[in-house]
């Protein structure tokens, strides 16, 4: 089978003879040893079908055999299209009850990234821009992270671990090679020796966390093979693969988005489901399918809206002119064929943090008013994310005006109930924050050193030991206390010092950190160049002397 090829190259009795030989591979691969395994599902037609052979190989097993613990899991990224995150729920609940009613041993798990790793919480709360290929911020927290700490716990309990996973070959020629560089061999080599039976041909990968085998039944299969066996089998814990077909014929591309474990695993941004706010993708091809070929999916069109607006690849003036370090960081840009060196923009401001979160909330509010009445709790973005940003925001951004319960209430009605600091006691708020603003004018920087200066005091305030108060308080001067411009030219003064020093230009050197115009080498004499009064004032030697 050739990758990337999608027609039926077997006949439909050859791929049954195949599946046979699958189920029996898979069999001697699970009662061999006690190595536990976790198969990644994603709720699409890949994993399905992988997961189907696993359920299909352990219920012709008699129970005797039966004994090595298979778990599920799932990662819900909060930011899933709405659809398929709500049919992969299902999906889970439907996996554990059946597996418990047959007497299996799966347990499905559903995986979520911790609060402080969320999209929201990483791009509303910290300021993180909308991810792009040069800053790909959302795989590792969102997919990587859970998956890989729940294989991880698995092999510190049993020491290995196999994942199962429903990658293919024939999803892309990358996939191919990636597959084909990391294989180990086949079950028969593995383990044909000892029960005597050398004529097992799936093939096994080498994983990319410690202790870990890739099994990946379907790896030679075609997309129109996965579907003639969706099709003609049924789902053994109860879902529709009809319907499963009918979620992917509403749209156009036939991917669909993988369990990720790794940097190397194609994530959703060029698959079929994805995150709806995913800005890896020029569209997101299958919730506009989904609008535009069902009525009744039209109540996503502000979730589509939203997501278009945070792809926006020209967003340097809703940045700040600093990294998230506060720190000025320059770098090459080429523009028109010409060089120009540039600050890398930051995080977003203030106010276009409060922006993305005012529409995300009335994202949220027309969907639900919207939506059918199995979506109406839809939750875009939860109660704990909320009470995080807005944590974020006092006290690591010092914003101590404390506007998400103002914007939360603006928009949806109702009061913020914040599930993490319900007392909300403070000795600085809005009222202090206005006032502030009025009396810095229109010195942003002179405000924001301002607040920050007595937000840090606020955080130290009671406190039997003040410990960090006065490293704290530098900071705030070393981050907040020059102009924009005046930032932006002593990082160009930096880099100059650096790059003069990496041409070994002492003398350029010695000019820059004194603030001196660079001077040719033969103008000044040794004498004048080792005078401490010239080193430290920047003073002429003669000027000194008389």
């Amino acid at each position: 089978m050739t990758a990337g090829n999608s027609t039926l190259l077997r006949n439909i009795s050859e791929l049954i003879e195949d599946i046979k030989a699958l189920i029996t591979d898979i069999q001697q691969l699970y009662y061999h040893d006690e190595i536990p395994w976790i198969i990644g599902y994603s709720g699409g037609k890949d994993s399905t079908a992988t997961l189907q052979l696993v359920w299909q190989a352990l219920q012709q097993l008699p129970s005797d055999r039966r004994t090595k613990q298979i778990h599920v899991i799932t990662t819900d990224t909060r930011v899933e299209n709405p659809i398929v995150a709500a049919w992969v729920k299902r999906s889970i609940a439907n996996m554990q009850a059946a597996a418990t009613e047959q007497g299996l041993p799966i347990s499905a798990n559903l995986l979520v990234p911790d609060v402080k790793d969320t999209f929201w919480v990483n791009l509303i709360g910290k300021g993180y821009p909308a991810p792009r290929n040069g800053f790909r911020w959302c795989t590792e927290r969102l997919k990587i992270k859970p998956s890989n700490q729940f294989v991880q716990n698995v092999v510190r309990a049993k020491g290995e671990v196999i994942i199962v996973l429903g990658t293919r070959k024939a999803e892309s020629s990358r996939r191919s090679r990636s597959m084909s560089d990391h294989e180990m061999g086949s079950i028969g080599d593995r383990i044909g020796d000892r029960i005597g039976d050398n004529s097992l041909t799936s093939l096994l990968y080498s994983g990319s966390l410690p202790n870990s085998l890739i099994y990946s039944p379907i790896a030679d299969w075609s997309n129109s093979e996965v579907w003639l066996y969706l099709m003609q089998y049924p789902n053994p814990w109860g879902n529709s693969n009809q319907d499963l077909f009918t979620m992917y014929r509403g749209a156009t591309a036939d991917n669909e988005c993988p369990l990720v474990i790794d940097s190397n695993t194609p994530s959703c941004g060029d698959s079929r489901f994805g995150c709806w706010v995913c800005t890896l993708v020029n569209k997101d091809k299958s919730m506009e399918a989904m609008i535009l070929n069902d009525d009744e999916k039209e109540w996503m069109q502000p979730m589509l809206d939203l997501r278009n607006a945070l792809d926006s690849p020209d967003d340097w003036d809703k940045r700040d002119f600093r990294r998230m370090s506060g720190n000025v960081q320059l770098f090459t840009h080429n523009s028109d064929g010409k060089q120009e060196v540039k600050p890398i923009p930051g995080p977003y401001t203030k106010k276009w943090r409060e922006h993305w979160l005012r529409e995300l909330l009335k994202a949220q509010t027309e969907a639900r008013k919207n939506a059918p009445p199995e979506m109406q709790e839809i939750e875009l973005i939860t109660q704990a994310e909320l009470s995080e940003i807005r944590r974020i925001w006092r006290e690591d951004k010092h914003e101590f005006d404390d506007a998400l319960p103002h914007i939360y209430l603006d928009v949806t009605g109702e009061k913020f109930q914040d599930i993490n600091n319900p007392n909300n006691q403070s000795l600085l708020g809005a009222d202090e924050w206005e006032i502030l603003a009025r009396l810095c004018g229109d010195n942003a920087m002179h405000l924001e050193l301002t607040t920050k200066l007595l937000s840090v005091e606020k955080q130290h305030y009671g406190k039997m030991r003040r410990v960090g108060i006065y490293e704290a308080l530098e900071k705030c001067f070393e981050t907040s206390s020059r102009s924009p411009e005046e930032a932006i030219q002593n990082a160009h003064r930096v880099k100059n010092i650096k790059d003069a020093a990496e041409e070994g230009d002492a003398n350029k050197v010695r000019q820059l950190a004194l603030g001196q115009p660079v001077k040719p080498a033969e103008s000044e004499s040794p004498q004048k160049a080792n005078s401490w009064a010239s080193m430290k004032f920047g003073t002429p030697v003669e000027e000194v002397q008389s």
